[in-house]
Protein backbone atom coordinates (compact mmCIF):
# COMPACT_ATOMS: atom_id res chain seq x y z
CA UNK A 1 0.00 0.00 0.00
CA UNK A 2 1.19 3.35 -0.92
CA UNK A 3 -0.15 6.66 0.25
CA UNK A 4 1.16 10.16 -1.13
CA UNK A 5 -0.16 13.55 0.63
CA UNK A 6 0.73 16.51 -1.40
CA UNK A 7 0.30 20.07 0.16
CA UNK A 8 0.51 23.45 -2.12
CA UNK A 9 1.33 21.36 -5.10
CA UNK A 10 0.59 22.33 -8.70
CA UNK A 11 -2.23 20.61 -10.13
CA UNK A 12 -0.43 19.47 -13.05
CA UNK A 13 1.34 16.87 -10.33
CA UNK A 14 -2.26 15.69 -8.62
CA UNK A 15 -3.14 15.16 -12.14
CA UNK A 16 -0.13 12.99 -12.59
CA UNK A 17 -0.67 11.14 -9.46
CA UNK A 18 -4.42 10.47 -10.46
CA UNK A 19 -2.61 7.85 -13.19
CA UNK A 20 -1.52 5.53 -11.27
CA UNK A 21 -3.47 6.28 -7.74
CA UNK A 22 -6.69 7.24 -6.22
CA UNK A 23 -7.06 10.75 -4.85
CA UNK A 24 -9.66 9.59 -1.85
CA UNK A 25 -9.15 13.66 -0.71
CA UNK A 26 -7.99 16.49 -1.71
CA UNK A 27 -4.15 16.04 -1.95
CA UNK A 28 -4.47 12.34 -0.71
CA UNK A 29 -3.40 9.60 -3.03
CA UNK A 30 -3.86 5.84 -2.44
CA UNK A 31 -2.72 2.81 -4.59
CA UNK A 32 -0.27 -0.78 -4.35
CA UNK A 33 1.98 0.34 -7.40
CA UNK A 34 5.42 -1.73 -7.72
CA UNK A 35 8.17 -0.95 -5.86
CA UNK A 36 9.93 0.56 -9.25
CA UNK A 37 6.31 2.69 -9.92
CA UNK A 38 6.52 3.83 -6.38
CA UNK A 39 9.60 5.35 -6.80
CA UNK A 40 9.22 6.48 -10.49
CA UNK A 41 6.56 8.50 -9.11
CA UNK A 42 8.32 9.87 -6.31
CA UNK A 43 11.17 11.11 -8.37
CA UNK A 44 8.37 13.23 -10.20
CA UNK A 45 6.94 14.31 -7.17
CA UNK A 46 10.46 15.45 -6.12
CA UNK A 47 10.66 17.13 -9.38
CA UNK A 48 7.36 18.97 -9.40
CA UNK A 49 6.81 20.01 -6.10
CA UNK A 50 7.57 23.32 -6.76
CA UNK A 51 6.78 25.31 -3.13
CA UNK A 52 4.47 22.20 -1.67
CA UNK A 53 5.66 19.84 0.22
CA UNK A 54 5.01 16.36 -0.17
CA UNK A 55 5.24 12.74 2.16
CA UNK A 56 4.93 8.96 1.12
CA UNK A 57 4.25 6.21 3.27
CA UNK A 58 4.83 2.49 2.21
CA UNK A 59 4.38 -0.89 3.27
CA UNK A 60 8.14 -2.11 4.18
CA UNK A 61 9.40 -5.44 5.66
CA UNK A 62 10.97 -4.14 9.04
CA UNK A 63 9.39 -3.70 12.02
CA UNK A 64 7.15 -1.10 12.02
CA UNK A 65 5.71 -2.55 8.88
CA UNK A 66 5.73 0.49 6.86
CA UNK A 67 8.50 3.26 5.75
CA UNK A 68 7.84 6.95 4.47
CA UNK A 69 9.82 9.61 3.00
CA UNK A 70 9.48 13.77 3.17
CA UNK A 71 9.77 16.19 0.85
CA UNK A 72 10.46 19.82 2.24
CA UNK A 73 8.51 18.75 4.97
CA UNK A 74 8.97 20.83 8.44
CA UNK A 75 8.73 17.43 10.17
CA UNK A 76 11.84 15.04 9.40
CA UNK A 77 12.21 11.49 9.73
CA UNK A 78 14.88 10.22 12.12
CA UNK A 79 16.38 7.04 12.95
CA UNK A 80 16.03 6.15 16.59
CA UNK A 81 17.51 2.49 17.71
CA UNK A 82 16.00 0.97 14.75
CA UNK A 83 13.01 2.77 14.44
CA UNK A 84 12.41 5.92 12.17
CA UNK A 85 10.20 8.34 14.23
CA UNK A 86 9.15 11.92 13.29
CA UNK A 87 11.15 15.10 14.85
CA UNK A 88 8.69 17.95 14.74
CA UNK A 89 10.35 21.18 15.07
CA UNK A 90 9.48 23.66 18.66
CA UNK A 91 7.81 26.72 17.26
CA UNK A 92 6.89 29.57 19.69
CA UNK A 93 3.44 30.57 18.67
CA UNK A 94 2.01 33.78 19.92
CA UNK A 95 -0.71 32.28 22.23
CA UNK A 96 2.42 30.48 23.95
CA UNK A 97 4.03 33.26 23.90
CA UNK A 98 1.86 34.92 25.82
CA UNK A 99 0.82 32.38 28.23
CA UNK A 100 4.71 31.86 29.61
CA UNK A 101 4.42 35.80 30.62
CA UNK A 102 4.67 36.66 34.13
CA UNK A 103 1.26 37.65 35.59
CA UNK A 104 0.30 41.59 36.04
CA UNK A 105 -0.44 40.92 39.85
CA UNK A 106 -3.38 41.35 41.31
CA UNK A 107 -6.63 43.85 40.68
CA UNK A 108 -7.69 45.45 43.81
CA UNK A 109 -11.34 44.17 43.55
CA UNK A 110 -9.57 40.37 43.63
CA UNK A 111 -7.61 41.33 46.06
CA UNK A 112 -10.20 42.65 48.29
CA UNK A 113 -12.47 39.19 47.41
CA UNK A 114 -9.69 37.13 48.52
CA UNK A 115 -8.80 38.70 51.73
CA UNK A 116 -12.28 39.32 52.36
CA UNK A 117 -11.74 43.44 52.96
Amino acid sequence: MTVIVLTRCPAGLRGFLTRWLMEISPGVFIGRPSARIREALWAEVAQYVDTGRALLAHTADNEQGFAFATYDHKWHPIDHEGLVLIRRPKERSAITAATTEAPKGWSKASKRRRYGR
